[in-house]
């Protein structure tokens, strides 16, 4: 399933044109943080919002050369870019970075809540410091990114967080801190929406099922059992979860939903 881990290649393979030259993009004079955007679905979101006309920060924590990777590409399609160390673990570093990206770019308008840590097994396998490890990144630091971003943001703001087809089904054991920690990111996602609604400030979150990664390829070893629990029986690409986010990115009545880009894994 996914655990935000990624490839680092960077053709693009995105089935959906090319937005028309005669059309403004959707995301025109917008600046946008992607949290763990080196590699994988956060790469490809990034370069999808640059795509379809917004600046973009990344964050990074060990992957320097993915993340300059990542930049070039943007830049190259005439956006400004900016890779930053942060990691989402430190609830320091979860708010400095969108200081540090209103500092590098202007201004917010999305955040992208990406980054995030995979750890399966039994249930009487995990350590205390192994589901610290695991709620920090992907809830105490989604969290604090939230509120940070929110206070930044102007009015009509875009809060997306990237969660897990295995928040809504757990298809066998294992799962049982992985699930609980993207789970808790639903009721996150529901209560943004209310408090910040008022604001034209919307939030929501996707779900993808198993994505082709560098941390679990299409033709790993576990991947024949995953991609026969979709109902299209195949493993899904960071392109296409990618470009479910630069939607909501755009979109203006959407708020406080869950948005499953699963292959049919949830049906």
């Amino acid at each position: 399933m996914n655990t935000s881990a990624s490839t680092t290649t960077f053709t693009n393979t995105d089935t959906n044109p090319a937005p028309s030259a005669l059309l403004p993009a959707p995301l025109a004079g917008r600046t946008a943080l992607v949290t763990g955007g080196s590699r994988g679905i956060g790469a490809a979101t990034a370069l999808r919002l640059a795509r379809d006309g917004a600046d973009v920060a990344l964050t990074y924590v060990n992957r320097e050369d993915a993340a300059k990777e990542v930049v070039r590409a943007v830049e190259a399609m005439g956006r400004r870019a900016v890779a930053l160390r942060a990691d989402s673990a430190d609830a320091d570093g979860a708010a400095e970075a969108v200081e540090r990206t209103a500092e590098a770019l202007g201004r917010l308008d999305v955040l992208v809540n990406n980054a995030g840590v995979g750890l399966l097994g039994p249930l009487d396998g995990f350590s205390v410091a192994d589901v610290d490890r695991v709620l920090a990144v992907n809830v105490r630091g989604v969290f604090l990114t939230a509120r940070a971003a929110a206070a930044r943001m102007t009015d009509g703001g875009r809060i997306i967080t990237v969660g897990s087809c295995m928040a809504l089904r757990v298809p066998g054991p294992g799962g049982t801190l992985y699930a609980m920690s993207k789970a808790a990111l639903v009721g996150l996602t529901r209560a943004l929406a209310r408090e910040l609604g008022g604001r034209g400030i919307t939030a929501n979150i996707v779900h993808p099922g198993p994505i082709d990664t560098d941390m679990n390829p299409a033709d790993g070893p576990y991947a024949d059992g995953q991609a026969a629990m979709t109902a299209l029986g195949r493993f899904g690409r960071a392109e296409e979860v990618a470009a479910t986010v630069a939607h909501l990115a755009s979109a203006a009545y959407d708020t406080g939903a869950e948005f499953s880009v699963d292959g049919g894994h949830a049906a």
